[in-house]
């Protein structure tokens, strides 16, 4: 169990009409006592498809410590129920960018011999191992341009070969950086940086996982970062990025493949609404092994 984004219903406000059942494909609500009722914690993926089905307005996103998000129990939820409401599931995690949903949806249905709705196909298993663990769990990464200790290098072999320099003596490559503070808090929104620019919102992470994260990612460009599951102020995030989103040229949002990181793009999401602004969002979903797991532009 960690913090994350689940909705929140307003039980005053309900009066169980039942409309925001037929508006979660997941299953994760149900009319109990004449009132909705959140019936299963894993079961709700905290993207809100369900809040513009209340006519009440009972139902909003809260974060809060909850159970990790289980596509395979909605799936299980949703199979008996007919094609119909698993190409809505489908349709909803494709919607949100949740690639990394859908590809735990593929994965399951064809371990299962179950025919995978039109159009997704392609996010079939793209890794040799999958994220089965939330956000906060641990993860071996390797490579083949990463691997340590082949043959040939120190220690490879347990000797006592000495351990090289821990820094290089000068840097490999140079900083794409064009701006300062980076920081969301930090940074100021009316600077000369954010106007009519080509702006970068990223996960804290990414510029690690990534290694050409300033090549090919901050060249040319003014950067932003945060971590959306664990820094605070988040509504103080929003009306920032509301205040650049307004006068930009373009906005990136680069994110991690693992869920806690979607909470970035729901923010610049946001952010966009509070600002007027009708400009796309392109979203690059980088992975832990350093690679581009998505694109795609909201």
């Amino acid at each position: 169990m960690g913090k994350r984004t689940i909705i929140e219903i307003d039980q005053e406000l309900c009066d169980g009409c039942g409309t925001c059942e037929t508006g979660c494909p997941e299953g994760a609500l149900r009319i109990i006592g004449g009132k909705a009722r959140l019936v299963g914690e894993s079961l709700c993926d905290g993207l809100g498809a369900c809040i513009g089905h209340c006519p009440k307005g009972a139902i909003h996103i809260t974060e809060r410590d909850a159970d990790e998000y289980d596509e395979i129990a909605v799936l299980k939820e949703i199979l008996p129920q007919g094609n119909p409401l698993l190409q809505a599931h489908f349709a909803h995690l494709d919607h949100h960018g949740q690639d990394l949903y859908l590809e735990r949806a593929v994965n399951f249905l064809t371990s299962q011999g179950l025919p995978i709705p039109g159009g997704y196909e392609r996010f079939g298993q793209k890794k040799a191992f999958a994220f089965s663990k939330p956000c906060g769990s641990g993860y071996a990464v390797s490579s083949p341009a990463k691997t340590q200790n082949a043959a040939g290098s120190p220690n490879a072999s347990g000797g006592d070969a000495p351990a090289p320099s821990v820094f290089p003596a000068k840097p490999s490559g140079s900083s794409s950086l064009k701006n300062w503070p980076i920081q969301l808090h930090l940074a100021n929104p009316r600077s000369p940086h954010f106007a009519g620019a080509d702006v970068v919102v990223a996960a804290d992470c990414t510029a690690f996982a990534l290694g050409s994260f300033h090549a090919d990612i901050v060249s040319g460009k003014s950067l932003v970062i945060a971590c959306p599951k664990l820094d605070s102020g988040k509504d103080i995030y929003r009306a920032k990025l509301a205040e650049v989103i307004g006068q930009v040229r373009s906005v990136s949002v680069v994110i991690m493949e693992v869920p806690c990181c979607s909470g970035l793009l729901r923010l610049a999401q946001d952010a966009r609404t509070d600002s007027g602004s009708k400009l796309p969002i392109q979203v690059l979903v980088v992975g832990i092994d350093g690679g581009f797991v998505a694109r795609k532009t909201i």
